[in-house]
């Protein structure tokens, strides 16, 4: 697995963060690792991008930046307002083949959603995936709304023959709810495929040593973790309701 996609169901459900994690629990088995983001919105020249923080958190990392908009908006419309060139799918892909031919792991962040367009007249992280031939992991939240947001991006993945290799959850609850913990099961099903970890709410806001050390334990043996789904999701699953005897 030289290059793997990462994609959100939306923004913030922790694309960052969970690009960070891989990338550490990668560098901590002795490989070599690459972050590429193809476009970064919302930031200006000079400020930490998300490629940038990913390799602040998870150490001895070549971050890489395609395209940066001042907004924070979608690719396209951010391109469009800023008067700047957008970033095309088979830039995305050629620059991934260069960095994987001297690294053993490239890791491509996206922005926002899988479909969120890179241009006006389309071009999306799914037509890099395409391009690359590359997995794609999927990044969701943990609560209420996230099954039809995960089953969405499954669906299109399918759709378009793109490997999914996994969803992983990008910010768990310190106190899940009753929605969070049901999602846990529920979340692999309409995907139809495996829960591969799950990040700790406030993960971020640690130390870079003790991100570096816990990230492994955040993700499945697949993602190069330690994380066990079935032993996590034991753990948290609700209990049915206890129901009375009827009168």
């Amino acid at each position: 697995m030289p290059v793997l996609v990462i994609t959100g169901t939306g923004t913030e459900v922790g694309k960052t963060l969970t690009t960070a994690a891989v990338a550490a629990a990668a560098v901590a088995a002795g490989r070599s690792v690459a972050v590429l983001k193809p476009a970064q919105t919302g930031l200006r020249s000079g400020e930490r991008g998300d490629a940038d923080e990913a390799a602040r958190l998870s150490g001895a990392v070549t971050a890489v930046e395609l395209a940066r908009y001042p907004e924070p908006l979608a690719p396209a419309t951010a391109a469009r307002r800023a008067g700047l060139a957008p970033v095309r799918p088979e830039q995305v892909a050629r620059a991934a083949e260069k960095l994987a031919a001297g690294h053993d792991l490239v890791l491509v962040e996206g922005a926002g959603g899988l479909l969120v367009r890179f241009a006006d007249e389309g071009g999306t992280l799914a037509d890099a995936a395409r391009l690359l031939d590359a997995p794609v992991l999927v990044v969701a939240s943990a609560g209420l709304g996230t099954l039809n947001t995960t089953e969405l991006t499954a669906r299109e993945l399918r759709l378009r023959r793109l490997d999914l290799l996994g969803v992983v959850v990008g910010s768990w609850p310190h106190t899940p709810d009753l929605a969070a913990r049901c999602n846990l099961a529920d979340l692999p099903a309409v995907a139809e495929a495996p829960l591969l970890g799950a990040l700790p709410e406030g993960s971020g806001r640690l130390e870079v040593p003790d991100f570096r050390a816990r990230a492994a334990g955040w993700l499945a043996p697949g993602l190069g973790g330690t994380w066990d789904a079935r032993t996590f999701t034991a753990a948290h699953i609700a209990p049915r309701p206890v129901r009375g005897p009827r009168p």
